[in-house]
């Protein structure tokens, strides 16, 4: 079986389980190959709906958690993107899928930060690759502060476990109506993922459900 049955064969499982719904994720989901995006050695379990190391102590979240993030930040053409913890950059691909298609007239933009230099080459490479280049911007920094050089954001994603107090430049590196996707709790591996929507100076957060995540290292996070 080739790759692009195993990813199909994916997509269909998440479609039955009810994780996938939007059609513009699942076509995201159909088109960015998951198995370059993690070392060779694990190819063979790119299709698996199980997170993968990529090195460096850091993991590409399991499938199925992609595509929730993607559908609860309700990702649209045009979305300015930032997401924290680029890790292999597979991520960062799925929300240029969604925000800067090939043929539109409007594209959006995804920034992400990632503070394992290794990781930020790795994902360069891979994106280059797969075609994403000039669509996603890798940063190396402390994702904890954000990049407010392109601030303000349509949509944040936070691929690592926050304390429960969210980092304050995030909150305000978000766009008026814009949404936050990010877990957040124990460094344990005790967390609830939240979508949190920004109206004016008030911020509604709903909790989802229960995750895992690495934790979320940096200035306004947990300490190494």
């Amino acid at each position: 079986m080739n790759f692009e049955d195993k990813r199909k064969q994916l997509v269909e499982s998440l479609s039955k389980r009810g994780v996938l719904n939007k059609k513009e994720v699942i076509k995201a989901m159909l088109t960015v190959p998951r198995h370059l995006f993690i070392p060779r050695d694990a190819e063979s379990s790119a299709y698996m709906d199980t997170p993968l190391s990529i090195g460096c102590n850091q993991t590409i979240s399991a499938p199925h958690m992609n595509a929730m993030m993607c559908e609860y930040l309700e990702l649209k053409e045009g979305d300015k993107v930032l997401e924290i913890g680029t890790g292999s950059g597979y991520h960062a691909a799925l929300c240029a899928e969604l925000v800067a298609p090939k043929d539109s007239n409007d594209p959006g933009h995804v920034y992400t930060i990632e503070r394992h230099e290794k990781l930020v080459e790795n994902a360069r490479v891979s994106l280059k690759e797969t075609g994403y280049v000039d669509k996603v911007t890798v940063i190396h920094g402390d994702g904890t502060m954000g990049y407010p050089q392109e601030a303000p954001y349509d949509k944040i994603l936070v691929t690592a476990a926050s304390p429960k107090k969210i980092p304050p430049p995030l909150r305000e590196q978000l766009k008026e109506g814009g949404i936050l996707c990010i877990p957040a709790g124990s460094m344990g591996y005790s967390q609830d993922l939240y979508v949190i929507r920004r109206q004016g100076d008030h911020f509604e957060s709903n909790k989802i459900t229960g995750v895992r995540f690495v934790p979320l290292i940096g200035k306004y996070g947990f300490n190494p």
